[in-house]
């Protein structure tokens, strides 16, 4: 009875817990968005969303910079996703248990702490110097793409790991190949985890600064990229240049609130379509 009785207390404080770090992250997003729209929101208009920025970055607005993180985050995502689920594929299907396949996964997971800053380095070494590139928009997708793929990987992998076996075995019992098994059964009921790990890793993509300022961001562009090997004006990196390098920080300094408030509704919006989409297929299982 007295065990009974510690075991409730004790999941309850541990609920208590749980419940306490959600409110206290809730109160810190809601605090961080307010401070936000109270300092930025009267900058947001139709010109500020529509206009290049001029006269020195104190006017205008930041449209090549909302087109140039699009860019970067969906190229990315473009690059990772695929390569990302096929990993994991065949780290779950494919692979065989052994001190390989552990060491693999060791990599994966510390691949996944290494900060941006060093994958920025490593975007400026062999994408734009030894491949060539040049600081372009397709240096900074192959960068960005580099690092949200262990994310993708990870929670891609736990997705598949979430399938029942009886799953597989009822597909292969019915005659189906185990490609046909993977493809027409996993997959589809693996889907909606591995979309989850798509917007966490559209949400890196979207805020990443370090990882770009080598490879794909410029500090002012003239003209709307056209191509790949552009360089390109990107949320983030604007946000660190008028904090940083203006030459005339008071004067822009609403303007870094507008663009730190339009970045999150940008990544929110993202996120949103992606979580949409990932709850209707889970309707449609």
């Amino acid at each position: 009875m007295k065990n009974s009785t510690l075991r409730k207390a004790i999941q309850s404080g541990v609920f208590s817990l749980l419940r306490l770090s959600v409110l206290i992250n809730a109160m810190a997003l809601a605090i961080i968005v307010y401070f936000l729209v109270i300092n930025g929101a009267h900058v947001i208009t139709w010109e500020f969303l529509t206009q290049k920025p001029f006269d020195s970055m104190t006017q205008g607005g930041i449209m090549p910079c909302i087109v140039g993180t699009m860019l970067l985050s969906f190229g990315a995502m473009a690059i990772a996703f695929p390569l990302g689920v096929s990993s994991a594929i065949y780290l779950h299907e494919y692979a065989r248990p052994g001190k390989l396949l552990r060491f693999i996964r060791f990599a994966i997971n510390n691949l996944a702490g290494v900060p941006s800053v060093v994958f920025g380095l490593f975007g400026l070494a062999f994408f734009v110097t030894w491949m060539g590139f040049g600081v372009s928009i397709l240096s900074g997708i192959l960068t960005l793409g580099f690092l949200i793929l262990p994310v993708i990987i990870g929670t891609s992998e736990e997705a598949l790991r979430s399938v029942p076996q009886t799953f597989r075995e009822a597909s292969l019992g019915l005659g189906a190949t185990k490609w046909q098994t993977i493809s027409r059964v996993v997959l589809p009921a693996a889907m909606p985890g591995m979309l989850t790990g798509s917007i966490l890793g559209l949400s890196r993509a979207a805020g990443e600064t370090a990882a770009i300022m080598f490879t794909a961001a410029v500090y002012y562009s003239p003209r709307m990229p056209h191509s790949i090997f552009n360089d390109v004006m990107a949320l983030p990196y604007h946000v660190y240049v008028l904090a940083t390098a203006g030459t005339a920080i008071d004067k822009t300094r609403p303007l870094q609130y507008g663009t730190s408030l339009v970045l999150i509704m940008l990544v929110f919006g993202m996120n949103l379509i992606a979580i949409v989409y990932r709850a209707r297929m889970q309707k449609t299982k």
